[in-house]
C-alpha cells in the first residue's frame, strides 16, 4: 500500500511544495510508502501530467493525499465527476489533510462505518469542490472588472523582446529603481516586474 500525495499550484510563480512537509508528517503517520506527484498546472483542467501520472501508477487500496480539496479541483461538476470516477476506478482512497472526517476512512474496518463515511465524504468534498470553483470563477470575473474599469483592452500585442532585454540589462547594474527603468525603456513599472520576475 502506498500513500500518492498530490501538490498542486497554478502558476510557476506560486510554491507547489508549500505543503508538502505537513503532507509527508501526516503521511509518515500512517506508516505506508509514499510517493510525491508536485505540479504547477491550473485545477480547471482534468487533463493535467502529474495527476494523470499518480492516477496511472496507483494501486487498488493506495491513499490519494491532498492538502484541501481545492489543490486537486477547481474543476466544472462535470469534470469533478469523471475525476471521482477515476479515482475510484482505481481503488483509490482519498484523503483531504484539512477534511478530519476523510482521516476516519484510512482505519475504517466495519462495512457499515466505512460506507457512511464515504457518503458523509463523498458530500463534503463535492461541496468543497463547487466553492473552489465558484471561488476561482469569483475570482476571474473580480479582475475582468478591475481591468474594465481601469479602461485596460487587451491588445494581443506581442511582447517588445528588444525592451525586455534593455530592461534586464538596466536593472542588472542595479543603480536604477524600478520606476527609473520604466521611465527610461518607456514602459509601465507593472511591465518591469512582469520581465523581470520571468
Amino acid at each position: 500500500m502506498n500513500t500518492r500525495i498530490y501538490v498542486r499550484a497554478s502558476t510557476k510563480e506560486q510554491d507547489a511544495e508549500r505543503a508538502l512537509d505537513s503532507l509527508r508528517a501526516f503521511a509518515v503517520g500512517l506508516g505506508h510508502s509514499t510517493t510525491e506527484y508536485i505540479e504547477n498546472h491550473t485545477g480547471t483542467k482534468l487533463e493535467r501530467p502529474q495527476l494523470n501520472k499518480l492516477l496511472d501508477e496507483s494501486k487498488d487500496g493506495d491513499i490519494l493525499l491532498v492538502e484541501s480539496v481545492d489543490r486537486l479541483s477547481r474543476l466544472t461538476q462535470d469534470d469533478f465527476s469523471t475525476l471521482k470516477q477515476r479515482i475510484k476506478d482505481k481503488g483509490l482512497r482519498l484523503i483531504v489533510q484539512d477534511l478530519p472526517t476523510t482521516h476516519a476512512l484510512i482505519n475504517a474496518t466495519d462495512d457499515i462505518t466505512s460506507a457512511v463515511l464515504s457518503v458523509v465524504n463523498n458530500m463534503l468534498i463535492d461541496l468543497l469542490a463547487t466553492m473552489a470553483r465558484l471561488d476561482n470563477e469569483k475570482r476571474k470575473e473580480r479582475i475582468k472588472q478591475g481591468l474594465e474599469r481601469s479602461g485596460y483592452k487587451p491588445t494581443g500585442k506581442k511582447a517588445d523582446t528588444a525592451k525586455h532585454k534593455r530592461i534586464k540589462e538596466l536593472a542588472a547594474q542595479g543603480n536604477m529603481t524600478k520606476e527609473e527603468i520604466a521611465k527610461a525603456v518607456g514602459v509601465g513599472v507593472a511591465t518591469i516586474y512582469r520581465v523581470l520576475r520571468g
